[in-house]
């Protein structure tokens, strides 16, 4: 597959982010861990990752904004592109020795979600889209799954955990959806979730308490593959909303409405 050189520059920071990762992965009991939250962990590992990817990204494009999980954001000088990454994403699963686990790079022009890059160094597997040319694992061209009913999905969700997200809505719309479909997975990581999506080794996904960069890349790697994404209000404000719903064209539209019917009354 032909690759832009944008595209390269994003691929380049990932396997070296990645690299680090996979060397951190293997001593994961000896890393230092710090708090950040309730139950929301970030390691050196996380640390050293997103400064391989800012260093390699900034280095190609010094005019572009930044945004990552661990840093303050970056301006830039340019004013329509900014790169948006999460260097860890599964951070759980990485301090629990758990394979599910990505590197995260989008490029944001004037707005839009243009390229995307998701790559898991524990399994090798490194997905990759631009607006326009398709998606890829490795060097496999991606679609998305081609069932069309909720019965025969497997479909894949983030759960709330201490101190994260509203427990009970999540709850209401876990009922809705389980009463639907053949299975549901949770796997802790959103961008290989998405990613997922985009492979069709998952037919749909939805999560809410999403930061952009949780879910930027997945969501060009879904459009190129065919998919449709949209906010849990069905609009086109992911990041404002910090919702995704994620499908082909008819599971994206049948999962948005089961996770938004309303609570029975007795």
């Amino acid at each position: 597959m032909a690759r832009s050189a944008l595209l390269n520059v994003m691929v380049q920071a990932a396997l070296k982010a990645g690299k680090s990762l996979s060397r951190d992965f293997g001593e994961v009991q000896n890393l230092q861990v710090s708090v950040k939250g309730p139950s929301d962990f970030v390691s050196q590992a996380d640390l050293k990752a997103e400064k391989i990817v800012r260093d390699e990204l900034l280095k190609a494009r010094p005019t572009y904004g930044f945004l990552g999980e661990e840093s303050e954001e970056i301006k830039g000088t340019d004013g329509a592109h900014r790169w948006l990454v999460d260097p860890l994403d599964g951070t759980t699963n990485f301090l629990h020795g758990i394979p599910q686990f990505a590197v995260s790079i989008a490029l944001e022009r004037n707005g839009e979600i243009v390229a995307g890059v998701v790559f898991n160094p524990a399994t090798d597997e490194l997905y990759t889209a631009e607006k326009g040319g398709g998606a890829f694992l490795n060097d496999r061209r991606l679609r998305v799954a081609a069932r069309r009913v909720l019965s025969d999905c497997v479909i894949g969700c983030g759960v709330p955990h201490l101190g994260r997200g509203n427990h009970g809505k999540f709850l209401v719309e876990l009922r809705h959806v389980m009463g639907e479909v053949a299975g549901i997975r949770r796997m802790g990581a959103a961008a290989l979730d998405l990613a997922y999506v985009a492979a069709g080794r998952l037919d749909g996904f939805w999560e809410a308490e999403l930061s952009p960069w949780d879910m930027a890349a997945g969501l060009v790697l879904i459009r190129e593959a065919g998919g449709f994404v949209s906010d849990i209000r069905g609009g086109t404000d992911m990041f404002g909303e910090r919702t995704v719903v994620a499908g082909n064209e008819h599971i994206q539209k049948a999962l948005l409405e089961v996770a938004n019917r309303p609570v029975p009354t007795r």
